[in-house]
Formats: C-alpha cells, structure tokens, sequence
C-alpha cells in the first residue's frame, strides 16, 4: 500500500539540538521498526542517533517515541539480516532488481517503540 511507504523520523540534531526529519522508507516488526541507511555511517540521521539514541517516528497520523540501534556488531547479525530482508521484500516488487545493491550495502538500523501498556 503506498499509504505505508513512508515514515518520517525525527531525531535531535547532534550540534544543533533542533529536531531533524526525515521521509524514508521502514518496516514494521512487532514493536520495532527498521531502516536502512544507504550512506551508512555518515548518514545525518544515523549520526544523530549515535549521539542520542532517543527519536520520534511519524507513521500515518501517529507519532511514537523510540530508542535507536545500529545493528553492525557481530551479536547483530541475525536481526541485520532480517531487517535488510523485510524491507527489501516490502519494496522490490515495486523497483524489479535494483535494490539488491541497496539491500546488501545499506546499514541496518532498529527503532525499538517505546508503546503503551
């Protein structure tokens, strides 16, 4: 559905302390979501969250708060590979063989919601 194609991220800018959004693509998994960066490291965004892992995520009208992850050490392996794969089968149908580069290269990234209980 292209209505779900999109979230926006919001994370605390790591010299300005303003809010940064972004527009990007996710996929949802229970209560956490995932995100690749396709600069990896050097991503503004991913930054951010290195330097304060607390963000705010806009999916549809909802805005939920969340605790970000880099999944690039060894003990991330599975759940990288898991990440890379659901957002690779969310949107490939749609881009037929030209986001296996993306899929394999990107950096991987969990969102884990902060929900109600």
């Amino acid at each position: 559905m292209v209505d779900d194609d999109y979230c926006h991220l919001i994370t605390t800018g790591r010299q300005t302390g303003r809010d940064h959004r972004v527009e990007m693509w996710y996929v949802r998994d229970g209560s956490t979501v995932y995100l690749l960066a396709g600069a990896g490291r050097s991503t503004d965004w991913v930054r951010n969250l290195e330097a304060d892992p607390r963000a705010r995520i806009r999916i549809g009208d909802q805005e939920l708060t969340a605790t970000g992850r880099v999944l690039d050490a060894p003990g991330d392996r599975e759940e990288a590979a898991m990440a890379r794969e659901l957002l690779y089968t969310k949107y490939q149908p749609r881009y037929e063989g030209l986001l296996d580069d993306w899929r394999d290269r990107a950096l991987p990234v969990a969102l884990d919601l902060q929900l109600a209980s």
